[in-house]
């Protein structure tokens, strides 16, 4: 690690913070033609069912929606910081990645804490994750071990990723959301090198079977974010008839839409390491429809 490089960027996190309370205008109300999520990442764009949608119950779909990505979104930086915390502990207090985590830790609370406060701006009400969603989620988080911790995180951080930079580019998305990811998209940026330089070390001591098993790990968290999205109680909140046949045509657009438009970044990271091999291909083309 470049240490030069590091004290830089804990100067840039001391001296110049982004503070979410001045930085996003919260008092701004959505105007008539604002709106919340790119219609594109919309689970019903696409359908015949879309278009029978009236201009009112599109923009509660993208407010819904976008309640469920900014709440997987305040998940993943969770599992981060939990994996950071542990990572935290095998250094001293003096080394210069240990202060650089703790820089690192500090602004991810932040933005916690700015995606609660969005989520209450919208009015929204995150659905739950289902039990099984809640069983795999706590047992990842209390037992695997810290690499397989990395890789699960580093995994949704780029799914979501994904949604922010749409949302960022989209010329009529709501100010607060807007500032919201351009926030988060500048302060990640940073924590970039910390991260790719820890994917380094991880990848150089795995072998084929610990290479397999991280590809598995991020496979099932793409999986465990992309399946939060969806929910068929949206549909019933906006109004439209019959939830749940309209969750089925919903599920199968959506994991095409996603496949399409938030596999890349993932298979490039996976690929950097040598993720896909006769043990993980076939699994990411069946359960991901990715193009590997």
């Amino acid at each position: 690690m470049d240490v030069a490089e590091v004290e830089r960027l804990i100067k840039i996190s001391k001296e110049h913070p982004l503070m979410p309370e001045t930085f996003i205008p919260w008092q701004q109300d959505p105007l008539p033609e604002d709106i919340f999520l790119p219609e594109i990442l919309t689970s019903l764009h696409g359908l015949e069912i879309y278009d029978t949608l009236t201009p009112a119950q599109k923009l509660e779909l993208g407010r819904h929606e976008l309640v469920q990505v900014i709440a997987s979104y305040s998940w993943g930086e969770c599992l981060f910081c939990l994996f950071m915390t542990r990572h935290i502990l095998t250094l001293p207090p003096e080394d210069v990645e240990y202060r650089f985590l703790l820089r690192e830790l500090i602004e991810e609370f932040r933005h916690q804490e700015m995606f609660g406060q969005a989520i209450a701006k919208l009015g929204g009400k995150p659905i739950r994750q289902s039990g099984l969603h809640k069983f795999f989620g706590e047992f990842s988080n209390k037992y695997l071990p810290a690499d397989y911790l990395f890789m699960g995180s580093v995994s949704v951080e780029l799914v979501t990723d994904i949604f922010g930079n749409h949302a960022r580019r989209s010329p009529n998305i709501y100010p607060v959301i807007k500032k919201m990811f351009d926030l988060h998209n500048i302060e990640e940026g940073r924590h970039i090198l910390f991260t790719k330089n820890l994917l380094k070390k991880y990848a150089a001591k795995a072998g084929y079977i610990k290479r397999t098993l991280y590809s598995y790990v991020i496979l099932f968290n793409i999986l465990f974010v992309r399946t939060m999205y969806v929910k068929r109680e949206i549909y019933a909140r906006i109004g439209l008839e019959d939830p749940d046949k309209v969750f089925k045509l919903a599920t199968g657009n959506f994991k095409k839409k996603f496949s399409e438009t938030c596999l890349v970044d993932i298979i490039n990271f996976v690929d950097e390491w040598k993720g896909f091999n006769l043990a993980t291909r076939w699994a990411w083309r069946w359960i991901l429809e990715a193009n590997v």
